[in-house]
């Protein structure tokens, strides 16, 4: 059996150095994305080896809860605990102040309510996320209500964006999130004040959320790939 490829390979680590963290009795944020997904896998081994006992999951997207069920987690909802320990999610961007660029998988909305829930966000990620200042590399997501859609994009290039409506691979039309609602990629060629300009986007009618993550993160584990072999760092 073939070894897995560097980059796979440090996923794998990241995952289960953020995974390795989660305790007995303690109620778990679960991130969407690939890295993510096997910090998943990592606490269902855990759960059923019996080094982890007494968890419950908080998952932030269908992906999500469905690599719980099929790994063994049990799921809770924010109805019925009041609080969560620690989440765990991936990051599209990561800045030197530990703030993100989200919603590469369009679940942001929804990760922004676990993860700034959470006591401890820990952030997995690969050496290719870290940029010197946000919106280098990826756009801003901004979740739209459907209907909004028009009024929004006209809001956001009055604030300096250049948005485009998210569309669909392997599937005719936009991409639709977990909410039914549609989602706007903004260019900024200027992204000075990320706190700013998150709280600038959500005012407007129609936003649900976007993908600046200002002040949420607490620990960063960078995946690395060092003369071939994978390797993890934190960034506190």
């Amino acid at each position: 059996m073939s070894q897995p490829d560097p980059v796979t390979l440090m996923k794998q680590y990241v995952g289960k150095a953020a995974a390795d963290r989660v305790q007995s009795g303690t109620i778990v944020g679960l991130g969407t994305g690939s890295t993510t997904a096997y910090a998943i896998q990592y606490i269902g081994e855990r759960l059923q080896s019996g080094e982890l006992k007494d968890i419950k999951g908080i998952p932030t997207s269908f992906q999500a809860t469905v690599l719980a069920k099929q790994y063994g987690i049990p799921l809770t909802t924010l109805d019925e605990v009041d609080h969560i320990d620690i989440a765990i999610d991936g990051a599209d961007e990561v800045d030197p102040s530990k703030n993100l660029i989200k919603g590469g998988g369009a679940a942001h909305t929804r990760e922004k309510i676990v993860d700034s829930l959470a006591e401890v966000f820990i952030v997995v990620v690969d050496n290719s996320k870290l940029v010197d200042r946000l919106g280098s590399t990826f756009l801003l997501p901004v979740e739209v209500i459907p209907m909004a859609m028009t009024p929004v994009m006209k809001a956001l290039e009055k604030l300096g964006g250049k948005p485009t409506l998210r569309m669909g691979v392997k599937k005719a039309g936009p991409v639709v999130t977990d909410e039914g609602n549609l989602v706007i990629d903004v260019k900024f060629d200027l992204l000075e004040n990320p706190a700013e300009l998150e709280k600038e986007i959500n005012n407007i009618p129609g936003v649900l959320d976007n993908g600046l993550f200002v002040g949420v993160a607490d620990i960063i584990l960078v995946g690395e790939v060092i003369d071939g072999e994978a390797k993890v760092r934190e960034i506190l």
